[in-house]
């Protein structure tokens, strides 16, 4: 089975994605991030397709991003780095040889994963089934609605791998009350899905064997609407939601280039890939 599962139901007119790595807790690759822009294009372009819905294989939604796979890449931006300035590579060289790699050229804001359905004009649904953390909160947070199991909960846990997180820092607030969201984003502390449900950032909770039904009659009731006007309502809420987002990534630039080329940047994913506690410096 592929780790993104994608299924499209033109009878019921929405189109599911599901993670589907459940013994890494749904933990992202970069290959999904690619697969999942690829289906979203194609939820996009599909006219028989008017809602979509995503969701996790086992006891997670997602992890966030698979930091096994962020230590290796730091790794080898480390190596080549090293290289270029030994002069044993050129920069040309060392682009072809992180094409190669498969992994991108910079720690700082370019480095953010580009989640899809923020961008995409049909709205989509995530039903929240289990762990919803880091990057996979992020992923909640570009969706349109959040259906949530009563098992969930929630948290941005970048801050304890010496990192920080991507759209999290521009759009939690604009999706909860600012004090939540600094809460989260500093304590890295848990949120249940009641808690998350008391303060707007789930719409609704469901019992766990319920979750993908309740997502399912959502995706059905909006899909019998006419297309057009449900377009341009999420057009209209995405613009306020995205409203003074430019104007704040020229501060984010800064800022995430100034954490993420940190020492405690690479020791943080390091420490979490060798199964042992973090040693800052905060250098």
């Amino acid at each position: 089975m592929p780790d993104l599962v994608i299924e499209k139901y033109p009878d019921k007119n929405y189109m599911l994605f599901r993670f589907n790595r459940p013994d890494q807790l749904n933990a992202m690759t970069p290959a999904m991030m690619r697969d999942l822009q690829e289906g979203v294009a194609e939820l996009a372009a599909d006219p028989e397709m008017r809602v979509g819905i995503l969701t996790g294989t086992g006891r997670a939604f997602s992890a966030g991003a698979d930091l096994k796979a962020m230590a290796e890449r730091n790794a080898a931006l480390a190596d080549l780095d090293a290289k270029v300035a030994a002069g044993e590579l050129t920069a040309e060289e060392r682009r072809t040889r992180l094409r190669d790699l498969g992994v991108g050229g910079s720690y700082g804001v370019d480095a953010i994963p580009k989640f899809p359905f923020a961008a995409c004009p049909k709205p989509v649904i995530a039903a929240v089934n289990g762990i919803c953390v880091a990057g996979g909160m992020e992923m909640a947070i570009d969706c349109d609605i959040r259906i949530a199991s009563t098992e969930a909960y929630f948290g941005v846990f970048e801050a304890k791998r010496g990192i920080m997180a991507g759209i999290a820092v521009q759009h939690l607030a604009r999706v909860m009350p600012a004090g939540e969201a600094m809460r989260l984003l500093v304590t890295c502390d848990r949120m249940s899905a009641e808690r998350a449900y008391q303060i707007g950032f789930v719409q609704e909770l469901a019992e766990p064997g319920e979750l993908l039904d309740r997502a399912v009659a959502m995706a059905e009731t909006i899909g019998a609407n006419a297309p057009l006007p449900v377009q341009g309502s999420k057009a209209m809420v995405q613009f306020w939601r995205h409203y003074g987002v430019e104007e704040a990534r020229r501060l984010e630039e800064y800022v995430w280039r100034t954490v993420f080329e940190s020492d405690d940047a690479k020791e943080g994913p390091r420490a979490f890939a060798e199964k042992r506690a973090p040693r800052w410096t905060g250098r």
